[in-house]
């Protein structure tokens, strides 16, 4: 069964525009999990626009199942993901300005400056993950970096699925067999929503976990947050 990790970004997106504690981002993650979110995501972001660093450790004395950290590795972030110490961490290559993730590590061409980094967090005991768009020369180069998982970039599947499921998430079973033979362990994330989401469950062989955030959080408007994981974990079995 692959394990459902809540994004609570845009949940924390709510709560800053008013410049309060509502919606209480800390009871937010421990409703989610008691809800049935097997793990809670987090990305904080250099103008901390959703997710605070001041957050990372009241999450972490909060969520109970696994607490999973994405960004880029800067020094401010090392630190912090270090201090916490996190169930896993997710290493996104973001510039400092982007919206979204929308691209994976060019694990060939970054390999020396992300063998050190993950290093460094595995030696605090963290799980890491690199987030990689479904190619398998870059799963093999990934796993000469040496990560624990792989999290494939699942933007471009959903963007396509509606024309050809079939087509669209063709590179991810290959990527997916080849990470099986490096024993790479297999996350996914990006778009991935109620429509898309029990065929690439189906296609991607290994898949551990997902994490899904803005697609939870909208249809939560019309489900409500407890119906709409349930709705996720349902897909998922």
């Amino acid at each position: 069964m692959t394990r459902l990790s809540v994004n609570i970004n845009k949940v924390a997106l709510i709560r800053n525009s008013r410049g309060q504690n509502l919606p209480d981002l800390a009871k937010v993650a421990v409703d989610c999990e008691n809800f049935g979110a097997q793990g809670i995501t987090v990305h904080p972001r250099p103008d901390e626009r959703h997710i605070k660093y001041d957050d990372l450790p009241i999450l972490k004395e909060v969520v109970t199942t696994e607490f999973n950290i994405e960004g880029y590795p800067s020094e401010k972030f090392t630190k912090a993901v270090c201090a916490v110490k996190p169930h896993q961490v997710t290493l996104v290559p973001d510039p400092p300005g982007a919206l979204t993730s929308n691209e994976g590590w060019d694990t060939i061409g970054k390999k020396e400056l992300l063998i050190p980094i993950i290093q460094s967090f595995q030696d605090q005991g963290i799980r890491v993950s690199l987030f990689l768009n479904a190619e398998e020369d870059l799963v093999k180069a990934a796993k000469e970096c040496g990560t624990d998982r792989i999290e494939f970039y699942t933007g471009k599947y959903a963007l396509n699925y509606s024309d050809s499921p079939e087509k669209a998430v063709k590179m991810h079973k290959t990527a997916a067999k080849t990470a099986v033979n490096y024993d790479l362990g297999i996350n996914a994330g990006h778009d991935l929503n109620l429509e898309n989401l029990k065929y690439y469950r189906q296609n991607v062989a290994n898949l551990l976990e997902v994490s899904i955030g803005h697609a939870i959080v909208c249809d939560a408007l019309y489900y409500g947050l407890k119906s709409t994981i349930l709705m996720y974990r349902s897909l998922l079995v």
